[in-house]
């Protein structure tokens, strides 16, 4: 084993580019992006789309600023969103959906991310002269706070049946809906078809050094695009970027189930100590959460000397997310360290 081996479980975010993304960086011809003249951000765009099964797309530098274009473009001021209660546009885009389009959100409670059309039925809002509408679903998949769990294409068929009854639009945040594919055998435009936006990362497991792509139909785009401008998103000569982007759409996804063979294995080797938690029935895609004894700070800290980077996810939990940098040597020194630490303490 080696010992100055850094397993870095932050986050999929991490990855860096292998030696070809780079190549076809270096490579590409690149123009103007607000201008609409880059020809390697166009050739993107289209690609996404296709992929998607959706009519246009605009590629963005973050999923943060997707999610809130698309909140942006899809709804008015004082219109209700209704958004599962630990998803991400609520726990980690800093108010956005308030900030920015001045709408109100509405929670909806869930079983390991996945929420029960019922419950999103009974929080639906008529306008009236007392109140605001509900105009917005958003849906998250893989959910980050559940552990990484999909939701499936029977369940977002049943979220278009509620939507479709109250006149309401649904958008994806697809930050990690290529682990789900994976997850399911399916192809990614059966779970983006009842969507009538999604927004992916290229920048997780697919190995971008930046970006996202939204996708939707024509004239909600071309509204994007002005959100995109207006929140300081437009880029110049962002084709270098966007090759890196069509190069994670040829040539990444299909590695993203050693990611979850890996998530797995360590859950059932950790899942035999019984000072640790794990729930199994959620370990589905890349993203494994450890219950531990004491403070997660603490463990995140006696991991470090380990040579083992994660991120404390609450008081007594920690966030293991696993991507293209880290192999099986990475796989075996995680459990080696956790068995460690956990013997020191017992």
């Amino acid at each position: 084993m080696n010992s100055e081996l850094i397993v870095d479980l932050r986050s999929d975010t991490v990855t860096r580019p292998p030696c070809e993304m780079l190549d076809a960086m270096m490579k590409a011809k690149v123009g103007d992006d607000v201008l609409g003249d880059d020809p390697t951000v166009n050739e993107l765009e289209k690609l996404a789309a296709k992929t998607m099964g959706k009519e246009s797309a605009v590629f963005v530098p973050s999923g943060t600023m997707g999610n809130q274009m698309a909140i942006a473009s899809h709804t008015n001021r004082g219109e209700v969103v209704l958004a599962e209660e630990n998803a991400h546009i609520l726990y980690y885009e800093v108010g956005g959906p308030a900030i920015i389009s001045a709408v109100l959100t509405r929670t909806i409670p869930s079983t390991k991310g996945i929420m029960d059309p019922q419950d999103i039925e009974s929080r639906v809002m008529k306008a009236t002269i007392h109140t605001p509408g509900s105009t917005l679903l958003c849906i998250e998949n893989t959910h980050n706070r559940a552990g990484g769990t999909v939701t499936s294409i029977s369940r977002m068929r049943d979220f278009r049946a509620v939507a479709d009854r109250h006149g309401m639009k649904i958008h994806l945040d697809g930050a990690r809906i290529f682990n789900a594919s994976i997850f399911l055998g399916v192809d990614v435009s059966e779970l983006t078809k009842d969507a009538d936006s999604v927004n992916f990362c290229l920048s997780k497991g697919l190995r971008s050094p930046i970006g996202s792509v939204l996708c939707g139909p024509k004239a909600f785009i071309e509204r994007a695009r002005v959100w995109r401008k207006r929140l300081g998103g437009g880029m110049r000569q962002a084709g270098f970027l966007a090759a890196a982007g069509i190069y994670s759409l040829n040539h990444c996804v299909g590695r993203l189930a050693d990611d979850h063979r890996r998530t797995k294995e360590l859950a059932e080797e950790l899942k035999k100590n019984p000072c640790l938690g794990i729930d199994l029935n959620c370990v589905e895609t890349n993203i494994l959460m450890v219950e531990v004894p004491g403070s997660s700070a603490q463990w995140s800290s006696d991991l470090r000397q380990y040579g083992i980077l994660c991120l404390p996810f609450g008081e007594t939990r920690l966030r293991l997310v696993f991507h293209a940098d880290v192999d099986d040597e990475g796989l075996c020194k995680t459990i080696e360290a956790f068995n460690g630490i956990a013997k020191s303490k017992h």
